[in-house]
C-alpha cells in the first residue's frame, strides 16, 4: 500500500540502487535487525525514531459480505459486535482489538468468532467468503466496497488515525540510497 505504488518510479530514477524489502505485520528494530529503515503506522514508531509520513491519515474499516448481512442484522453500535462472527487479525502476538470512537466515547471490542489470521488478506478473503465481519484499512477496501462486495458498517464510529510513516534511525551520515528513498515515498502535499 506504501511502498508498491511508488516502487517503479523509484526503480526508474535509481537504477543502480537493490532494494532488499522483509515484510511483518509485527513491529521491527531497525538497530536489531540491521535495516536501514522500515514503515510502519505512526503509533507503533519508537520515540528515538526520526518518522517521515508517507500516507495521510487513515482510517479502520469494519465491513462484512451481502451473504453474511442477509443472515444477520448490521452492527449499529460496537456492542453489538458481541453477537456476530467476528473474525480477528494477529498482530505482535495478540490478537488486534478493534478500536471505536463516537462524541468522545472510546470503546474496544476484543473481536470474538471462529477464526484469526496474521494477515490482513486472509482477514479480507475470509470475509468475502461469509465467514464473518472482518476489518481492514479502509483505503484498500474500497474498490470492494464500490463494487458491493463488501459492506462497510459502524463507519461514524471508526475515528482516523495517523497513518503509515518510513522511520529510521538518526545517524549523522545517512546513506545516499536512504535519502533517495525518504525522497520517493515521502508524503507530498
Amino acid at each position: 500500500m506504501v511502498i508498491l505504488p511508488k516502487l517503479a518510479r523509484f526503480a526508474r530514477a535509481y537504477p543502480e540502487i537493490v532494494l532488499e524489502l522483509t515484510s511483518s505485520n509485527d513491529p521491527v528494530d531497525l538497530v536489531a535487525g540491521e535495516y536501514d529503515a522500515g514503515v510502519q503506522l505512526g503509533e507503533f514508531i519508537q520515540r528515538d525514531m526520526i518518522a517521515i509520513p508517507v500516507t495521510k491519515e487513515m482510517r479502520l474499516a469494519v465491513v462484512g459480505s451481502p451473504a453474511y448481512f442477509e443472515a444477520n442484522p448490521i452492527p449499529r453500535r460496537p456492542q453489538e459486535l458481541k453477537d456476530h462472527a467476528c473474525i480477528g487479525f494477529r498482530f505482535s502476538n495478540s490478537l488486534y482489538r478493534w478500536e471505536f470512537e463516537k462524541s468522545r466515547k472510546a470503546l474496544t471490542v476484543s473481536p470474538q468468532g471462529p477464526i484469526s489470521f496474521d494477515d490482513p488478506d486472509l482477514v479480507i478473503q475470509a470475509v468475502l467468503d461469509g465467514v464473518g465481519i472482518g476489518t481492514a484499512m479502509e483505503e484498500t477496501l474500497r474498490d470492494l466496497i464500490a463494487k458491493g462486495r463488501l459492506v462497510q458498517v459502524l463507519k461514524d464510529w471508526c475515528p482516523s488515525f495517523p497513518g503509515y510513516f518510513l522511520y529510521y534511525p538518526s545517524r549523522r551520515n545517512q546513506p545516499a540510497a536512504l535519502a533517495a528513498l525518504i525522497d520517493t515515498l515521502r508524503l507530498s502535499k
